[in-house]
């Protein structure tokens, strides 16, 4: 008979503040000596540049930390493949200690990242061998700007498990796909013994068994950490009892709250070293400003006359004197792209008016997931758009709108995303721009319009 544990997490997203409790609790269990192998694993989004240190660092801080963890293998989810510029995923894993695993990405030229592998085989004590296979969330619209080709799971497994015939006796997948394809994975790859999950945040406390195959997941933001203990004869799982702990009832120590505090005040005094620029007056504590202002931003980004966005985005005003990267960072810490969309004059009439039937529900709905870091989604703001609901009449830079004409609007993949605006999904022609977050388009802009005297450069 031959044991493990197998630990795992997933969707950290840079909750550094579960990072202290979650460190003791790894080292502790990967010294259990009453089994025979531990292995620790993540399952992707294990950082977002919405924590100040993450965004000063690129992520570098992630990676030192989670070094820390010794993680046996990770995948990557999408706020690592979308949410980084090409080159920042380059070279995201250059001081890691542990591999990446990662079967459904490619270059453009179609070579494996060189931080990555498909598929990893393991041998433990007892000459078990355990394949790895690691897969992301396929989404050719946004990593396909971002100069990546993503590959379909199902084309992907068939290649990998091609690959390893006859190479292994038990077949872990690390996957930040979600808990829906996880389970068709498991339905329609019955040689899968384990999948160790994210990207849904589903918390799968006991696991879920499909078939032959046991899917896990953690929930989100290490408020959890996966606990599984598996048993083999001859080379063969006969036994997983998926657990998860729940990181609230972990021991607390005393300098907890100084190390928490310590990763964002070194991340929020790395951002407010670098300067963006000096605004005036009209900025100060006035949110429509820095909508308005933001508006002209994506647009001017976008070489578009329209825009829209809105108020839940911005987390706090602008202020009027030096504008910071910290400040832009607190402000929209969201990791959103704009994206350019084409529409006949009828479809935008259509989203106007889907915009405005929707505003009063919108301006206190509270939203969460699809990219958004705020609470609540807000009052909508056109830019060149002007709507007179009583006649029921849209106006574009002063004209009635043109039915037949085409009409470009800058947005952002968060409106493409969401379900109030169906008409940005169905019909549009979009195109999404990168590598620049929402915040580095506004930033951009701001540094052009308002400059920085050489005084405070």
């Amino acid at each position: 008979m031959e044991t493990w544990r197998i630990l795992h997490t997933n969707d950290l997203h840079s909750h550094f503040e579960h990072f202290p409790k979650i460190g003791r609790y790894l080292k502790k269990a990967q010294a259990d000596t009453s089994v025979d192998e531990v292995y620790t694993f993540d399952a992707g989004d294990f950082m977002d540049r919405s924590h100040p240190l993450t965004d000063a660092t690129e992520g570098q801080a992630n990676i030192k930390l989670m070094n820390g963890f010794k993680y046996t293998a990770l995948t990557i989810g999408n706020n690592e493949g979308i949410s980084n510029p090409h080159w920042v995923l380059e070279h995201l894993f250059d001081h890691a200690d542990f591999p990446t695993i990662l079967a459904n990405l490619r270059e453009e030229d179609e070579t494996m990242p060189k931080w990555a592998v498909g598929h990893k085989i393991l041998t433990t004590k007892k000459n078990t061998r355990i394949a790895l296979i690691g897969l992301t969330a396929a989404y050719p619209m946004t990593y396909g700007p971002n100069h990546w080709h993503v590959k379909m799971l199902g084309s992907t497994m068939d290649k990998e498990l091609e690959k390893i015939d006859g190479k292994y006796d038990v077949l872990i997948l690390l996957t930040h796909v979600g808990l829906k394809m996880d389970r068709w994975l498991a339905k329609n790859y019955p040689q899968i013994d384990l999948i160790v999950g994210g990207h849904s945040h589903d918390l799968l406390a006991h696991g879920e068994k499909v078939d032959h195959t046991w899917i896990t997941q953690t929930g989100k933001w290490g408020n959890y950490v996966g606990d599984i203990h598996v048993e083999l004869e001859d080379h063969h799982v006969t036994k997983i009892v998926p657990n998860t702990v729940s990181t609230a009832s972990m021991p607390e120590e005393p300098g907890d709250e100084a190390v928490i505090q310590g990763y964002y005040e070194k991340g929020k005094e790395m951002l407010s070293e670098r300067k963006v620029a000096d605004l005036p007056e009209k900025f100060e504590d006035d949110k429509v400003a820095a909508v308005q202002a933001s508006l002209d931003a994506t647009a001017d980004f976008a070489k578009t006359d329209l825009a829209i966005l809105s108020s839940g985005l911005f987390l706090t005003p602008f202020k009027s004197g030096v504008l910071t990267q910290f400040d832009l960072q607190n402000a929209l810490p969201h990791p959103m792209h704009v994206v350019r969309s084409t529409l006949k004059g009828s479809d935008l009439w259509r989203l106007v008016m889907e915009i405005e039937k929707n505003r009063h529900y919108l301006d206190h709905f509270h939203l969460q997931g699809m990219s958004f870091r705020g609470k609540i989604f807000g009052q909508m703001y056109y830019k060149g758009i002007k709507v007179d609901m009583r006649k029921r009449i849209v106006y574009v830079n002063g004209r009635e709108i043109d039915p037949e004409k085409d009409y470009q609007l800058a947005c952002l993949d968060h409106y493409v995303l969401v379900p109030f605006f169906p008409t940005l999904a169905i019909v549009g022609e979009n195109e999404f721009l990168f590598p620049q977050f929402l915040r580095e388009v506004v930033g951009e802009y701001l540094a052009k319009k308002y400059p920085l005297s050489r005084d405070v450069k």
